[in-house]
């Protein structure tokens, strides 16, 4: 339940921002300074909600990995894969809430008036929230596929499915180097999303321990 409370909290700034905008879609950090300007001056209500629900949606994100860490140490998990587990979901919080902070500066009107302080924070914000984020979060998929598929804990498909997702997220990363390489960005951020709210309804509370097959003295 916590991942569709971040996921939930997270679309909901995406959409409500986008509708008291007007539709208008919040500007690419590739665009033009007066364009981008003239969008956060515009619609800074709009910026500061969507801001404001993003770094609300960054806490549920820090609890769900700090408890499906603790889970996975219940479980019997002793690799890295917990602690892998709980650094990329805290990770991807912190990221996230930074976005989200710096998303609400952007709607502040005396910020509003240099331009150039607009389009650094706003690269900031595409840093932190993008690549930052998504990367970050593919790392408490992978946390979580891994043991999830050498322990059983999770079906062999949905597993292999989260560690396909988890290098799609850290692939992400060539954003920061190629502009061509934003599609990424998306499509490995929701597909993830979805995964860790199924992940945390599949993944076992308890082990289930395999009884012994022979206890009549015919053991081989």
């Amino acid at each position: 339940m916590l991942a569709v409370v971040f996921t939930g909290l997270f679309l909901a700034g995406l959409v409500l921002g986008t509708v008291l905008a007007g539709g208008e879609p919040f500007p690419s950090p590739f665009g033009e300074t007066g364009e981008i300007v003239a969008y956060f001056r515009a619609h800074s209500d709009a910026v500061g909600i969507s801001g404001a629900l993003q770094f609300a949606a960054s806490i549920p994100l820090a609890v769900y990995a700090a408890t499906v860490s603790a889970r996975l140490h219940r479980l019997g998990v002793r690799a890295p894969g917990a602690t892998l587990a709980l650094a990329g979901g805290l990770l991807a919080a912190g990221f996230l809430a930074c976005c989200g902070l710096v998303g609400w500066t952007l709607s502040r009107t005396e910020v509003l008036e240099l331009p150039p302080l607009v389009r650094a924070l706003q690269y900031l914000a595409f840093a932190t929230g993008g690549p930052g984020h998504v990367v970050a979060l593919g790392l408490l998929v992978a946390g979580i596929a891994v043991p999830g598929l050498l322990a059983g804990l999770l079906p062999r498909a949905f597993a292999v499915t989260g560690l396909v997702l988890a290098a799609v997220a850290g692939l992400s990363a060539l954003t920061l180097l190629a502009d061509g390489a934003a599609p990424l960005l998306p499509s490995a951020r929701f597909t993830c999303l979805g995964w860790l709210i199924a992940a945390g309804f599949l993944l076992p509370r308890r082990r289930t321990r395999t009884e012994p097959l022979h206890r009549t003295g015919k053991e081989h």
